[in-house]
């Protein structure tokens, strides 16, 4: 099992959220629970090849 990091925020009756490592990619949920879930969907599309081209974003780390 692994842990993804992810931003979200409630605009009116609507969760609003992304993976961290993913911010071009955003879902939304009737609740917190239901974001979440939309989020792990996302993931295994995101990370399966079903979606071209996915931006990722990452760090580097220069001396």
């Amino acid at each position: 099992m692994e842990t993804k990091k992810f931003v979200y925020y409630q605009e009116k009756d609507i969760w609003v959220g992304w993976l961290e490592e993913y911010p071009d990619y955003r879902t939304q949920g009737t609740t917190l629970d239901d974001l979440k879930e939309n989020l792990v969907d996302l993931y295994t599309d995101l990370t399966s090849g079903e979606i071209p081209n996915v931006r990722k974003y990452g760090e580097l780390v220069v001396h």
